[in-house]
């Protein structure tokens, strides 16, 4: 027996809805032939054209050589392209080609409906509440490293 049931701890209600939320966004993405990672660093790229891996690694949560792996894969794919920065030469800018467009909107087409239906679950007032609440659980763990 350990010092705290299993159904007391916050960790685990948490990596439960992870879970569910990584394999309802792994269903809606299979179309568009992308993981969540893939499509995480996509979706940056979209919005931050240039990026570098370093940036974009912190920005989806990962460590700087899982983002490298992402990013090989998506260029092998032809869905970004690498080139060097113009100043910092050891930088590489990460960019979306044309078809690396196509399949972000196709994917984020389904990301989107995971996120509408989840946000629907709740109240704008409870949305806001749990954002703050996951929030707060962030930066308190944040801390503890």
């Amino acid at each position: 027996m350990t010092s705290m049931p299993a159904e007391e701890r916050i960790g685990s209600h948490i990596k439960r809805a992870e879970q569910a939320l990584l394999a309802a966004k792994n269903a809606a993405l299979r179309p568009a032939g992308v993981t969540v990672p893939q499509y995480a660093a996509l979706l940056w790229l979209s919005e931050k054209p240039g990026i570098s891996a370093a940036a974009l690694a912190r920005l989806c949560g990962v460590t700087p050589p899982t983002m490298n792996t992402v990013l090989k894969n998506l260029q092998e794919r032809g869905l970004i392209a690498r080139t060097p920065h113009e100043w910092h030469r050891n930088v590489l800018e990460t960019r979306l080609t044309e078809e690396g467009e196509a399949v972000m909107r196709r994917a984020d087409t389904g990301a989107v409906r995971v996120e509408r239906a989840l946000a629907a679950e709740f109240t704008g007032e409870e949305r806001e509440t749990l954002i703050a609440l996951l929030g707060r659980c962030a930066r308190l763990l944040d801390d503890q490293r």
